[in-house]
């Protein structure tokens, strides 16, 4: 990719979930009053991701503070429990905001998510509906796999199995032998080790540790798309049709979308890419056009 900016100097925090585990933040400073810029990653994502570096910096440039919440077993210490993450895990998102309402009864956040961490997002919002905290006053979803079961075939197959899902593979490979160490057993270890595809993990590793049937119940229960009818807040979804990861035909529809929610498709941006600019001084436009939007919904505009 193009240049990038440089990693934000940032101060980790750490979360105490209720189930006795924990979960990461990483914060960049800021005013003490001013919004924050809440930012969730993408598929084993970091601060160390461009997207976080590229939103960060625009958020410093509006006065504001941001922070990314890892998701567990991704702040490169792995999670005390026997299980990870997955796509459709709102359960921390909530806790960490509770817990930020609490502390600073009238801080303004703006959310932001990347890929899987804009679906936990979406579908943390059509949960709470009217319930949501009012502390969350918009949120933007980028590259997001509204429908798992479609991403998942996509990119269990051809080039996208080669250049992309077997890197995740390696990862996901990593965690589950060091969580064997911890926990013996805690899930098929071998089959786990042998799995190549999306399908294959979800189907010995993520399906079992969190209670869903097989992969395909996890697909079809932890996808964003059957909530967004449910979203009350100003949130905006920016996807690009030529998405690698993501195909036009899983998108949801614009028309049937509710009135707090706005889609933008876009024919070009690849997944997380949006690169406009020259190759010296490459920006995203999907990044600031989200925390344009974030500004907006900050100042009650939309």
């Amino acid at each position: 990719m193009a240049r990038r900016q440089r990693r934000p100097a940032v101060t980790r925090e750490r979360f105490g979930t209720p189930d006795g585990d924990f979960v990461d933040v990483d914060w960049m400073s800021g005013p003490a009053d001013a919004p924050l810029l809440l930012v969730l990653h993408g598929l084993e994502g970091s601060v160390r991701s461009h997207y976080v570096g590229g939103l960060f910096e625009r958020a410093a440039a509006r006065g504001w503070r941001a922070g990314v919440l890892y998701f567990r077993s991704c702040s490169g210490e792995l999670n005390r429990l026997p299980r990870f993450y997955h796509s459709g895990d709102t359960a921390d998102l909530d806790h960490v905001l509770r817990v930020l309402a609490d502390r600073e009864p009238r801080v303004r956040v703006g959310a932001v998510g990347i890929s899987i961490g804009g679906n936990v997002l979406l579908k943390w919002l059509g949960e709470q509906g009217d319930a949501a905290p009012p502390l969350v006053a918009g949120a933007v979803a980028i590259s997001v796999p509204f429908d798992l079961l479609a991403c998942a075939r996509v990119m269990d197959r051809g080039l996208q199995k080669v250049l992309y899902t077997a890197s995740f593979m390696r990862s996901f490979r990593r965690k589950t032998r060091a969580k064997a160490c911890a926990h013996p057993g805690f899930v098929d270890v071998r089959a786990a080790l042998r799995a190549r595809t999306f399908a294959a993990y979800d189907r010995v590793v993520t399906a079992p540790l969190h209670g869903f049937a097989d992969e395909i119940d996890y697909y079809r229960q932890a996808s964003s798309g059957p909530y967004l009818k449910s979203i009350r807040r100003p949130t905006l979804l920016v996807n690009a049709l030529d998405d690698p990861f993501v195909p036009a035909a899983s998108l949801p529809d614009a028309r049937t979308l509710p009135p707090a929610v706005r889609a933008e498709y876009v024919p070009h941006g690849g997944h997380v890419g949006f690169v406009q600019g020259r190759p010296w001084r490459a920006t995203s436009w999907a990044e600031g056009r989200a925390v344009d939007f974030l500004a907006a919904a900050l100042d009650g505009l939309c």
